[in-house]
């Protein structure tokens, strides 16, 4: 991607800088929503009133605007209902519509309560999970930074297709942006289900929209590239030079070049990781989450561990929620220190920041929290720690989570 397109990309997805029910299997050209499609106008406004109730009732808008939100997310849930073979042959549209409704409203409301900030980070952290795997040829074997460059113009691309297929279907102006924390907050829970949308293929398999998006942006992908291998480690000379320097096929090239063999140490050091989580969801009596892991380290696709797993798509979106909750607990838990060490997080590199942003970091703590900092950086003992600081293991052990997990979402903020 030119820096021309790159450009263009940004300015027209303004809004990004950074189990689901499925869709029936429908084909993206069916899925507009037209002024004409008020077969049912009295079950969507009926569903309509109840979700603006609902909305009012969990976050503090007006009503004007609560009834815009229910009211596309009803006639878009109609569209469903009556284009679902599986759904009209259930003997239950109605269950069925009340239960579309209020997931696309939760949606909604957990980007809202996110915040913008927060909301982007997750939704760009969930959309590039999903097309880690697709998003480059395996021939390419590329490194972590290379497909994250790729992964970047590839997601700013979507957010842009997305943003034109929320206009279309809810029949908005070509202009429209979201601006309020609502409308945002809509439109982010609209980009992630319109990511995960099934689409029927020739062969009768069906897909999620992100992923054959990706595998196509991936199809388009040089095989080869002419590069001068000189140009590529001498310093830049000139603004064009400069330019051409900063480009991500060269900074991808210049990685390949300087990268050392795999140290074996990393690679034990990850294996320690895995067994220690894989003994901790075992110790909480979470098999599902640990055959879940097993699978994924096989590197198989989403649709091959449902089938293993017997998994319908409500009951993989769980599983995945649960999986997140139980890792994010292990990495701040008594194994904090051997997964920020594998992170190249540990406290001896500033849990991940550079000096000037732990700096910054730190002034954000209460003095406690900075004390607490203090003691660990010594190399008190939990023992010792707990008599300083007048609290007990439990005590300690969630403070110390606490704080491991603002650095956290500080690191992925700076991101």
């Amino acid at each position: 991607m030119n820096a021309k397109s790159a450009n263009s990309l940004q300015q027209e997805a303004t809004p990004f800088t950074a189990s689901i029910p499925d869709d029936g299997g429908l084909p993206v050209s069916d899925t507009a929503i037209t002024a004409e499609d008020d077969r049912i106008p009295s079950q969507i406004e009926k569903l309509a009133q109840l979700l603006t109730a609902e909305l009012q009732a969990q976050v503090q808008v007006t009503e004007q605007a609560a009834q815009a939100i229910a009211q596309r997310i009803a006639a878009e849930v109609e569209r469903i209902c009556s284009k679902s073979d599986r759904i009209q042959t259930s003997g239950e549209v109605g269950s069925w519509r009340l239960t579309l409704g209020r997931y696309r409203l939760e949606k909604c409301v957990n980007y809202y309560r996110l915040g913008s900030r927060q909301g982007r980070v997750e939704l760009h952290s969930n959309l590039s999970t999903m097309v880690y795997r697709p998003i480059a040829p395996a021939h390419l074997q590329l490194s972590f930074q290379a497909r994250f460059t790729l992964i970047e113009d590839f997601l700013q691309g979507f957010y842009t297709e997305s943003l034109r297929a929320f206009r279309r279907e809810n029949a908005l102006p070509e202009n429209y942006q979201p601006r309020t924390r609502l409308q945002l907050a809509e439109y982010m829970a609209f980009t992630e289900q319109y990511g995960k949308r099934r689409i029927t293929l020739p062969t009768q398999h069906n897909q999620q929209l992100i992923i054959l998006r990706a595998q196509r942006f991936a199809s388009r992908q040089p095989q080869e590239i002419a590069v001068d291998i000189e140009t590529a480690m001498e310093s830049a000379k000139g603004d064009e030079a400069e330019a051409y320097g900063r480009s991500p096929i060269m900074q991808m090239i210049r990685e390949q070049m300087v990268a050392e063999k795999v140290d074996p140490s990393e690679a034990a050091l990850r294996d320690r990781v895995i067994v220690e989580l894989m003994q901790y969801l075992e110790s909480q009596g979470q098999d599902d989450c640990a055959s879940y892991l097993a699978l994924k380290l096989q590197d198989l696709s989403v649709p091959e561990i449902d089938e293993v797993l017997n998994l319908t798509p409500r009951q993989r979106d769980y599983l995945q929620q649960r999986f997140k909750y139980h890792v994010e607990k292990f990495s701040t838990s008594q194994s904090w220190k051997l997964v920020h060490e594998w992170l190249g997080a540990d406290l001896d590199q500033n849990l991940g920041l550079s000096h000037p942003e732990w700096e910054v970091f730190l002034t954000q703590l209460s003095p406690e929290q900075q004390q607490l900092v203090h003691l660990k950086r010594s190399g008190a003992t939990d023992q010792e720690i707990m008599q300083t600081l007048k609290c007990t293991s439990k005590q300690l052990q969630k403070r110390w989570g606490a704080l491991l997990e603002a650095a956290r979402q500080t690191r992925n903020q700076l991101k």
